[in-house]
C-alpha cells in the first residue's frame, strides 16, 4: 500500500487510468504554488501559474512542477516517475531526468521537472496529467570492486548500435 498525503487542498489524488494499468497518473498542482523555473541558459525564476490555474512553460524551459503530494513509500520500496508519452510525442514536454526515482525516506512535496523541448509554449492547466509513477519493490544486493574486467558473455560486439538497427 502506498499512502499519499495531500499538501494543498486543490491536490488531485492519483488514479490509475485503466484497471490494466501499470503505473498511476501524477498531476499538476498550479493553485496557490510557486513553480521554480530555469530557462536555456540557466537563469532561475520563480513563477506562478495564472489565477485560473495555467502555467506556460516556455521552448527549451525546465520547471519543477509541483503536485501536491507527499508520499509515504513503504521501507524496501521506491516510487519511480515516468513521462507520459502523449504528452512528449504531441508537444515536446517530457521529464528532464527522463525518470524520477523517489526513494523511501525522501518525504518532502514532490515535484516533477519538466522541459518543453518542443518550438512552441507549452500551457498545462491545474489537474492536467504530468507524469505516471510506479510503486516498485527494491532489490536487495551489494557493490563489489572486481579488479579484472567482466569476460563476453555473448557474440555482442560494442554498444550504441552495435546489433543493428531493425
Amino acid at each position: 500500500m502506498l499512502k499519499i498525503y495531500l499538501t494543498n487542498p486543490y491536490a488531485t489524488f492519483p488514479k490509475f487510468g485503466t484497471k490494466q494499468s501499470a503505473c498511476f497518473d501524477v498531476s499538476a498542482c498550479l493553485k496557490d504554488q510557486s513553480i521554480l523555473v530555469y530557462g536555456p541558459y540557466t537563469e532561475k525564476k520563480i513563477q506562478s501559474a495564472s489565477d485560473d490555474g495555467v502555467f506556460t512553460l516556455y521552448p527549451q524551459q525546465r520547471a519543477a512542477v509541483p503536485t501536491g503530494l507527499i508520499l509515504d513509500i513503504p521501507e524496501g520500496y521506491s516510487v519511480r516517475l515516468h513521462p507520459r508519452s502523449g504528452l512528449a510525442l504531441k508537444n515536446g514536454v517530457t521529464m528532464t531526468n527522463c525518470e524520477g526515482i523517489i526513494d523511501s525516506d525522501y518525504v518532502d512535496e514532490l515535484k516533477i521537472i519538466l522541459t518543453n523541448t518542443g518550438a512552441d509554449p507549452f500551457s498545462f492547466s491545474h489537474g492536467d496529467r504530468i507524469c505516471q509513477a510506479e510503486l516498485v519493490k527494491n532489490l536487495d544486493y551489494t557493490l563489489e570492486q572486481c579488479y579484472t574486467a567482466p569476460k563476453q558473455k555473448t557474440d555482442r560486439n560494442g554498444g550504441f548500435g552495435s546489433t543493428g538497427v531493425s
